[in-house]
């Protein structure tokens, strides 16, 4: 108890906010990176998954490219990046480490998404004369957009929590005062960064969560919602 008391006195104490290494400082650095990262893989990762939920091909290949990247250990990978790439590239080993833990959920996220969607949705939007571009955007996408949203929800939480070995290439972030109390035996320092990333990590969950109810398409809820009421398996329908 007094160990916890001691983070808190440490997490409110004034010198939190003054110097190099003050929290506003370090919560910039940690979320910075998580958005870079996040991003990069988006950019990556987004358009793949849509591709293979649209054409139903590459299925198995994305699973076994998302299994591989979530085999490896980040911290190591790390170090390797760096002692390859250079120190002067360390942000960049760092931002590919990052990168590559965040692929996999958002490629899942984004072909689970469309693969969800009943079939029949599909074959009706077909039959109304939609173009497949036409229904790419105006059906797979809204409907597979929560599952979507879910893939980054996890790609985010992933990538906030190891940031913090950042700071064992000097990158700052909230793993610096973790890594710079351990030698020095301040726990109490050690405990309140890591209870800050902890905080951080659960208010970026709670956001997305309600983003992530926020997206799914109206028609979907009202569905959904008579099909809890009348006991009937709910059927997800094009958003208007």
């Amino acid at each position: 108890m007094n160990l916890f008391l001691d983070a808190l006195a440490w997490i409110f104490s004034p010198d939190r906010l003054t110097g190099s290494y003050s929290l506003p400082t370090l919560f910039g650095q940690q979320l910075g990176y998580t958005a870079v990262s996040v991003l990069l893989a988006a950019v990556i990762a987004v358009p793949a998954g849509w591709a293979i939920g649209h054409t139903g091909k590459g299925r198995e290949i994305a699973l076994a490219v998302s299994g591989a990247a979530r085999a490896v250990p980040s911290f190591g990978l790390l170090i390797l990046l760096v002692l390859l790439l250079g120190v002067v590239h360390r942000v960049e080993a760092a931002v590919i480490t990052f990168v590559l833990l965040a692929v996999p959920p958002l490629l899942a996220g984004a072909f689970t998404g469309f693969e969800a969607i009943d079939r029949r949705v599909i074959d009706a939007a077909r039959a109304v004369g939609m173009t497949e571009w036409q229904i790419l955007w105006r059906v797979e996408v809204p409907l597979g957009l929560p599952l979507l949203v879910g893939g980054l929800r996890s790609a985010v939480l992933q990538v906030v929590a190891t940031v913090t070995i950042a700071a064992y290439v000097n990158l700052g972030g909230l793993g610096y005062p973790i890594i710079q109390g351990i030698p020095l035996q301040r726990f109490d320092q050690v405990l309140g960064a890591a209870l800050l990333v902890a905080l951080l990590a659960l208010a970026l969950d709670l956001a997305l969560g309600l983003l992530q109810r926020a997206v799914v398409p109206a028609g979907q809820r009202t569905v959904t919602a008579r099909s809890v009421v009348g006991g009937s398996p709910a059927r997800p329908v094009p958003a208007s």
